[in-house]
């Protein structure tokens, strides 16, 4: 089966995604930041078919988000190490385990906790504002276009909606879009 890219999109959310063809790429990144990161103890964690594995880390080598490195010379043997790109992954990854957690855990709670080392709890990972640091949701935040924004593929619709929104007051903007009937 053939997939659409979505690299063309004027999308960051489609860009991002473009990366993420299947569920594997995301729990191959959660195993390798979390430790796991040497080829058969990928494919035995994930249990993911060699071929499917070797795939998933050519393009996320190929994409700068995993470097690969030699541990050993004789047989040639290499591990997977996130590069800064990888590592800026984990919160995105957070917040889809919260999300997860909250929606999917079921009866016997959540199968894994995160623990904040500064603070020494266990925390709920948040998306939150860098100025103020109150959590974002979509009733209290505002999508306006940015520069790299057009209209196209994926966001025929979209495009336009934002840049509506950019003519008038942005608070204004958001006040409507809340109380447009959905």
């Amino acid at each position: 089966m053939t997939r659409t890219s979505l690299s063309d999109v004027a999308c960051s959310i489609a860009r991002a995604t473009d990366l993420f063809a299947d569920a594997w790429t995301a729990l191959i990144m959660r195993d390798v930041l979390l430790g796991i990161r040497r080829f058969d103890e990928l494919a035995e964690d994930l249990g993911l078919s060699r071929k499917v594995l070797a795939a998933r880390l050519a393009r996320l080598v190929e994409e700068d988000v995993l470097t690969r490195e030699r541990y050993q010379d004789s047989p040639p043997r290499e591990e997977y190490m996130a590069t800064e790109k990888g590592r800026e992954l984990y919160p995105v990854l957070l917040a889809l385990m919260a999300w997860g957690d909250k929606w999917y855990a079921g009866p016997a709670g959540p199968p894994a906790r995160i623990h904040h080392d500064a603070c020494g709890h266990v925390t709920t990972p948040v998306v939150a504002c860098d100025t103020c640091r109150e959590p974002l949701t979509v009733a209290d935040t505002t999508q306006l276009p940015g520069p790299g924004g057009q209209v196209g593929p994926g966001t025929r619709l979209l495009g336009p909606l934002l840049a509506a929104r950019h003519e008038g007051d942005p608070a204004t903007a958001a006040r409507s879009a809340r109380a447009a009937p959905s």
